[in-house]
C-alpha cells in the first residue's frame, strides 16, 4: 500500500513536448508583402493592361484610316499697298489665296473657327475671321482673307532699316497665321476640339512691281 501511495504522489506528466522555435511568430509576420503590396501589384497590372489596349487601339486606327496631315499652301497674293508713314502708321491692302487639301479617305475636318492674322516684324497689324465650314474626304478648299486698312506699328531702328530695304526691292516679309478651332470626323464619330496654328512665312511682292509670287507651304504648330 505504501508503494502505491509513493507511486501516486510522484509527478508524471507524460513525454516532454519540444519547445516552439523562437523565430516562429516573427517568421509568419515577415512572410508575404501584405495588402498594400498586393494592391500595388494589381494597380501595376491594370496600368500595363491599359497601356497595351490603348497602344493596340492607336495601331488599329492608324492601319485602318492611315491619317495624313492636312496641307495648307499660299498659292497667290495681291499687295496693292504697303507703306509706312512718318507717324509709324502702316497703310496696307493685302489679299491672300490659301488652298487647304485634306488627303484623307476616311477623315473629315470641321473648321469651327478660323482666325487669320497678318504680321510684319512680329507685330500684328490686322485680323480677319473667316467663315466656318466642313471639309470632306479627299477635298480641296479655299480661304481668301483680305487685310486692308491702317495700323500703328512700333518698329525699332533695325526693323525700320529692314523695311526701307524691302521697300526698295518691293518685296516684303509678311507672315499670315491661321488660328484654328477644329474637330475631326471619323465615320459618325467626332473628336474633341483642337486649337492648332498654321504659319505661312511669305515673301510678298508689291503688285505694281510685276514680280512673281512663289507658292509657299505653310507649317502646322499644335
Amino acid at each position: 500500500m505504501a508503494e502505491k501511495q509513493a507511486h501516486l504522489n510522484g509527478a508524471y506528466y507524460g513525454p516532454s513536448v519540444p519547445p516552439a522555435p523562437a523565430n516562429y511568430r516573427s517568421h509568419r509576420r515577415s512572410s508575404g508583402c501584405g495588402c498594400g503590396c498586393c494592391l500595388l501589384k494589381l494597380l501595376l497590372k491594370i496600368i500595363i493592361t491599359l497601356v497595351i489596349i490603348i497602344g493596340l487601339a492607336v495601331l488599329i486606327f492608324w492601319l485602318i484610316f492611315r491619317p495624313n496631315e492636312v496641307k495648307f499652301h499660299v498659292t497667290d497674293v495681291s499687295l496693292n499697298e504697303f507703306n509706312l508713314d512718318a507717324n509709324k502708321t502702316l497703310h496696307y491692302d493685302l489679299a491672300v489665296n490659301i488652298t487647304v487639301r485634306n488627303p484623307n479617305r476616311r477623315i473629315g475636318v470641321h473648321y469651327d473657327r478660323i482666325e487669320a492674322r497678318a504680321y510684319y516684324e512680329d507685330q500684328r497689324f490686322d485680323t480677319q475671321t473667316l467663315p466656318s465650314f466642313y471639309q470632306g474626304h479627299k477635298n480641296t478648299s479655299f480661304l481668301n482673307p483680305v487685310f486692308k486698312g491702317e495700323h500703328l506699328v512700333l518698329l525699332g531702328a533695325d526693323e525700320t532699316a529692314e523695311f526701307n530695304e524691302e521697300r526698295a526691292s518691293n518685296i516684303y516679309s509678311i507672315d499670315v497665321k491661321l488660328y484654328l478651332r477644329i474637330r475631326f470626323k471619323v465615320g459618325s464619330v467626332r473628336t474633341g476640339r483642337f486649337r492648332p496654328k498654321v504659319s505661312c512665312d511669305l515673301k510678298v511682292p508689291l503688285s505694281a512691281a510685276n514680280a512673281t509670287f512663289s507658292t509657299t507651304k505653310c507649317d502646322w504648330d499644335f
